[in-house]
């Protein structure tokens, strides 16, 4: 996943249905219908997100006799946990960065 398409993960997870459907297939592939049966919203709107999702690189879908079977990229989710990592990392050292000045004395008037 190149960095454009990285960046464009963030938004695509901005979703509520999306994510919903990231979590559940996290769980394991489903079908349309499966995903559907799980979620408030019409199968029609499960398409229109797996489509999305599709075409984020988020999913993959796999034609099984008349059905088709979607589920999580690895790389896709591998990529925005690297980022995360990154942004955990960055955060942890300005803390610490922060926490190890020492203190200004304060200054009486």
């Amino acid at each position: 996943m190149d960095a454009d398409r990285a960046v464009g993960a963030w938004g695509v997870l901005g979703d509520p249905t999306r994510r919903a459907i990231v979590e559940i297939l996290a769980e394991r592939p489903r079908a349309v219908g499966e995903l559907a049966a799980d979620l408030p919203v019409s199968r029609p709107a499960v398409s229109q997100a797996l489509k999305v999702l599709k075409s984020a690189g988020w999913v993959h879908e796999e034609a099984v006799g008349t059905r088709r079977i979607y589920r999580l990229d690895p790389v896709a989710v591998g990529a925005l946990r690297d980022q995360l990592d990154t942004l955990w990392r960055r955060a942890l050292s300005g803390f610490a960065e922060v926490v190890g000045r020492p203190v200004e004395e304060e200054q009486g008037p």
